[in-house]
């Protein structure tokens, strides 16, 4: 028999979440906002119209009485510990993926119910019993069973492949918590290839996968092929990796609890960089005065960070310490059914169910400084050290690492942010951007003033209908790009894309405005460049190596 998996998807959670909290009517259009962008909607709001991704003032507009709350992962999570709560009274071996999905092993819970479709009846049930609305998929693999949630469908036995097939290349980036946030960047440019169903990008040579894509790519054809998305570690799980803590004095308050978990995940990341390994999922369990215990099993589609790990013991806590009382109407658990600890909690425990090689883990430092590259945790840690010990001597500014930012050029898409601050980017980087320089970007950025001539040695401009005045031949700088001076500073060119304009520039003392738009050029050394036309001028921004 092969193994099946449950995955159960409440649509809309964000905005459930948040109109549970607000006390709002179960009607009543809500839409959940990050970055001034729709990121969640209620079924209402979205029929008339609202849609992920929209600006707030145009979703108001299409829907004016509708309600708009700012993003919030603690409010999430802390309201859907009932339902997990519920869920975890029928069948306790659950994983959460995130707010609003979690996922069961259907095998032994389908042979005591009389089959997976009795099993689902039973959740569903049980979750319209906590006023949520909720789907069910049945799958063999996790990814599989999440999409088919998403549709309320039951794939067959040994399906998984046939069934994902046919759909869209997209749904591989749908679920963020099982996708990498690059993920839309692939599916992006896997469109551009011609490569329209997740059955198409399946039939690609995993070798040539690898050689030509980053390494989330090779994760997302294990995927299409109904593959394991992630292979655990082998290795024996030392018991030492758990960490345990008593409460002196118990804990009965949110604050306390979330500066405790703090020190919990810290003590947890330290063990398991001594041992080599990252944590993919976690557990999480608390005991109270009275004995009374709750148990959650966080699985993560990335190996989890202290950060992430801290954000879960939050949730976790703040779920059970407030019973998901603040969830009012659609939210509410019947009277008997709270969630709440009888007594204060006196111990909490982590420990960590599955783990992977150090390798697979990206630690924020190690993003910044190698670009999303693993780095041995020993040099990660004196690498760390050390930029902290020049931030304290040269000031909180000196030491900025880069985070991935929204933009349409390859410097407007980085944002500089300070060493130990929160990695907020300046601008969202999954927001839409029409524009945008599609992938590969430049590896090295650079701002180096360039003529671009045709054949008889007139400067090439762009006009207002982008395109070039005349036939670009030959590139000419007075510094080599990427090189010292007193080198060559004339090339001829053997190959240019575009120009594509990519907005207006500010207007002049003039008040005239000039076109902005960038080409990708060849050198006849083998060497490309990418140009910006800015102002009538050109200019090297990026060199790809």
């Amino acid at each position: 028999m092969s193994r099946r998996t449950l995955a159960l998807w409440c649509p809309d959670w964000p905005a459930m979440a948040a109109a549970a909290e607000a006390d709002l009517p179960p009607l009543h259009p809500v839409a959940v906002l990050s970055a001034n962008r729709v990121v969640a909607c209620s079924s209402t709001a979205r029929a008339v119209g609202v849609r992920r991704g929209m600006r707030k003032r145009q979703a108001q507009a299409l829907c004016p009485e509708m309600t708009v709350v700012s993003a919030d992962e603690a409010r999430d999570g802390r309201l859907f510990d009932p339902v997990v709560a519920a869920v975890a009274e029928v069948i306790p071996t659950l994983e959460v993926l995130r707010p609003g999905l979690l996922v069961i092993p259907g095998d032994r819970a389908a042979r005591y119910f009389g089959g997976m479709e009795a099993l689902a009846e039973e959740l569903v049930d049980v979750v319209s019993a906590c006023g949520i609305e909720s789907q069910v998929g049945i799958a063999d693999e996790i990814f599989t069973a999440v999409l088919a949630a998403r549709r309320g469908h039951q794939v067959e036995p040994g399906g998984d492949r046939d069934y994902l097939a046919g759909r869209p290349v997209a749904d591989l980036a749908l679920e963020p918590s099982m996708s990498d946030p690059s993920r839309a960047e692939l599916v992006d440019l896997l469109r551009r290839l011609g490569i329209g169903t997740i059955g198409a990008f399946a039939e690609m040579d995993i070798a040539d996968v690898a050689t030509r894509f980053a390494r989330d790519a090779v994760l997302a054809h294990r995927l299409a092929n109904a593959l394991p998305g992630r292979v655990p570690s082998g290795r024996h799980l030392p018991a030492e990796l758990d960490v345990d803590h008593t409460c002196d004095p118990p804990v009965d308050r949110i604050d306390v609890a979330a500066f405790i978990g703090r020190t919990l995940a810290d003590k947890l990341h330290h063990r398991l960089r001594d041992a080599a390994v990252a944590c993919t999922r976690l557990t999480i369990e608390a005991t109270t005065e009275r004995g009374q215990r709750h148990s959650r099993t966080w699985h993560c589609a990335q190996p989890l960070t202290p950060e992430t790990t801290a954000d879960r013991i939050r949730w976790q806590l703040e779920g059970w310490l407030t019973g998901g009382r603040r969830a009012k109407g659609r939210g509410a658990r019947e009277p008997g059914k709270d969630t709440r600890p009888d007594s204060p909690i006196v111990r909490l425990r982590l420990e960590p169910v599955e783990v992977v090689e150090a390798g697979a883990l990206h630690y924020q430092l190690s993003d910044g400084l190698s670009g999303g590259t693993a780095v041995d945790p020993d040099v990660e840690e004196r690498a760390r050290r050390s930029l902290v010990r020049i931030q304290g001597l040269l000031g909180g500014d000196a030491v900025r690492i880069p985070v991935l930012s929204g933009g349409r050029g390859p410097a407007e898409r980085i944002t500089m942010v300070s060493l130990g601050d929160e990695r907020t980017p300046r601008r969202d980087p999954s927001a839409p951007w029409p524009g945008h320089l599609p992938q590969p970007t430049p590896t090295v950025l650079v701002e180096t003033a360039i003529s671009v001539l045709d054949a008889l040695g007139r400067p090439v401009r762009v006009t207002d209908r982008g395109a070039f005045t005349a036939e670009p031949v030959t590139v000419r700088l007075s510094e080599s790009p990427g090189g010292g001076k007193g080198r060559k500073s004339s090339w001829g060119l053997c190959w240019w894309a575009g120009p594509w304009p990519v907005g207006m520039d500010r207007p002049s003392a003039a008040g005239t405005t000039e076109l902005i738009a960038r080409a990708q050029v060849l050198l006849d050394d083998s060497r490309a460049l990418l140009l910006c036309y800015r102002g009538g001028e050109w200019m090297v921004e990026g060199i790809y190596e």
